[in-house]
């Protein structure tokens, strides 16, 4: 188990780091899944998440595919609800129905409506209602169980035809970015980081994102194996429901 989880993650980071992502929502289920204290899950996921859509951020960024037009409104409502929820000392239980809860919607995301296109634009007073309660939304998600929430982000992007694929994939790095450095120092105030175990899986998404992100037109690749880390998110929502019950 010692070496498990960081060969894992290198692999998770490589394919969601290819898309904008920070592979918060697989780093945390792996963890549920291998039985890591629910106290350290967000922690280390918003950490990772950190490292992971850094380097994703500056490779977007720096090939043009940047807009803080596009995601600055986002991160407006979206950071401080990631402080807020990262500084609530959440009961095992109800961190546990919000991270099934959150799974579940991934799972939702990834096979159902992986492929759903909007075809009309929203009107602007419609487009900041969106963009005011996703960024809470997704914030509360970040902070309390480590998940970035740049998965929904990035196909609502482009479904609502805010951006291009590529700026979506940025716009979704630096959003996660943003939203896991308010969620992180907000737990690391509650002393809920260990360090001995962080350090070894930093490294191995360090060198996981960097080449994903390198490597981030290969977009075939990362949407057929994220259908696969879909697998292991509905492996984590099955046994997790059925400790709960």
């Amino acid at each position: 188990m010692e070496f498990f989880l960081p060969i894992v993650f290198v692999i998770i980071s490589f394919i969601y780091s290819s898309i904008g992502l920070g592979g918060g929502s697989s780093y945390t289920a792996l963890m549920a899944i291998t039985g890591v204290s629910y106290k350290l899950i967000p922690t280390t996921s918003l950490a990772l998440n950190l490292f992971v859509t850094f380097i994703g951020m500056l490779n977007f960024w720096k090939s043009g595919h940047g807009r803080l037009d596009l995601i600055g409104p986002f991160l407006i409502t979206s950071i401080p609800m990631a402080y807020f929820a990262g500084s609530l000392d959440l009961r095992e239980e109800v961190f546990q129905i919000i991270l099934t809860a959150s799974l579940i919607l991934i799972a939702i995301r990834i096979y159902i409506y992986d492929n759903l296109t909007i075809i009309y634009q929203l009107s602007v007073f419609k487009r900041w209602i969106v963009i005011v309660f996703l960024g809470l939304g997704l914030g509360f998600i970040s902070g309390a169980v480590g998940i970035g929430g740049g998965i929904y982000l990035v196909p609502l992007i482009i479904m609502f035809g805010l951006g291009s694929p590529k700026e979506a994939s940025a716009a979704g790095a630096m959003f996660i970015w943003a939203n896991s450095l308010a969620g992180f120092i907000a737990r690391y105030n509650m002393n809920t980081f260990d360090a001995n175990f962080i350090f070894p899986l930093i490294i191995a998404v360090i060198v996981g994102g960097f080449l994903g992100s390198y490597f981030g037109s290969m977009r075939y690749t990362a949407k057929t194996m994220e259908k696969i880390m879909g697998a292991v998110i509905i492996l984590a929502v099955v046994l997790m429901l059925r400790n709960m019950l």
